[in-house]
């Protein structure tokens, strides 16, 4: 018994000693922490090759583990993203990149869910980094009228922080985003929009109409490749141009669960939602069309994106690929910070992070 009330009166010492250590404490802790986030360069830990990583994993509804539409794709040492949707940019510094390292964005088309998180980027890009020269944009035609509206809305702010912070951190001459146009390419063709240090970035032609222009992209880097549809509907296209990829990362719909959506909004008396959802499956893949054409293309492993509504309830998953994992065993349901390395001079595809 005497044990016990001395072994209790020691707890309650030590637990009384940390509690009125508490604020010293947190402050070691935070020191520690920011200094080892501050430190982090996802890019400069990876091997050479190809890697991919989800900032993004959603579409247009709000998701707690998909946000807007944002790929990261890390070729050697340079970090590019494709497409900028909502959070995209922050999801990237939970994941440790350094924004400021960004090199260049691709743009599939100019949904506002793929762009919104553009000026943003274009900003911590500048002001995180090094740069004296703005963030390129490269995207099919009409890439120019949207940079130029994303420098107009973000001209007082480049003053303000330039004005605060001075040349050191924030030169004018680094400000902003510089479009890189190029003409969509016809169906059956490539168009290589960049070529430098070993890396090959080609667009290919991809139906989301009536949203034209649309396109995808191929990346190709020491002997590993990787596909990125945009939003699109089932293509021979895009089986054409990912046959034999390592990864390819298709958009996908769920047409039974937004069919759903649609009657819930139908009851409810919601005529917008209504039209809306019963709008949105023509202009989608499904996550079985996905599955078959990363089957009919033998690529080494699909990897689901732009994911059509949330998935945000137990099981739901399971109504969401609908089949799907029988057309196609090798696949993942993308989320935020979804990361795959694909190694110089191997054949491996390894999942390196589950998410966030």
């Amino acid at each position: 018994m005497r044990k016990t009330v001395i072994l209790s009166g020691a707890i309650l010492i030590t637990a009384l000693a940390v509690y009125s250590q508490r604020a010293t404490i947190v402050e070691q802790l935070l020191e520690r922490g920011l200094a080892s986030r501050m430190g982090a360069d996802r890019v400069a830990e990876l091997e050479d090759g190809l890697h991919l990583a989800l900032c993004g994993a959603g579409g247009p509804l709000p998701a707690p583990n998909a946000s807007g539409p944002c790929v990261a794709v890390v070729a050697g040492k340079r970090l590019f993203v494709v497409d900028a949707g909502t959070d995209g940019v922050r999801n990237l510094n939970r994941m440790g990149y350094q924004t400021g390292n960004i090199h260049s964005v691709f743009l599939t088309h100019f949904h506002s869910d793929h762009i919104d998180g553009l000026g943003e980027m274009g900003t911590l890009r500048w002001a995180g980094g090094d740069n004296l020269e703005p963030l390129p944009v490269y995207g099919p035609g009409g890439v120019e009228q949207v940079v130029a509206g994303f420098n107009m809305a973000y001209a007082h702010d480049a003053i303000y922080r330039q004005a605060h912070h001075g040349d050191s951190v924030a030169p004018l001459s680094g400000a902003g985003l510089q479009a890189v146009p190029f003409s969509k390419p016809a169906m059956g063709e490539l168009a290589l929009v960049y070529n430098e240090d070993g890396l090959k970035v080609e667009a290919l032609a991809v139906d989301h109409s009536p949203v034209e222009p649309a396109v995808g992209y191929r990346f190709s880097y020491k002997g590993r490749s990787l596909l990125i549809t945009g939003d699109t509907v089932k293509l021979a296209n895009i089986e054409q141009f990912a046959r034999g990829v390592d990864l390819l990362v298709h958009e996908a719909l769920a047409p039974n669960l937004v069919a759903m959506m649609q009657q819930a909004a139908e009851d409810s008396g919601n005529g917008i939602l209504a039209k809306i959802t019963h709008d949105i499956p023509d202009y989608h893949a499904s996550p079985v069309d996905a599955a078959e054409t990363a089957r009919d293309a033998g690529a080494g492993h699909l990897l689901y994106y732009h994911i059509v509504p949330p998935l945000v309830i137990p099981g739901q998953k399971t109504l969401f690929l609908n089949g799907a994992e029988n057309i196609f065993e090798r696949y993942t349901i993308g989320e935020d910070g979804v990361a795959f390395s694909l190694p110089a001079g191997s054949r491996e595809i390894i999942q390196t992070s589950k998410g966030l």
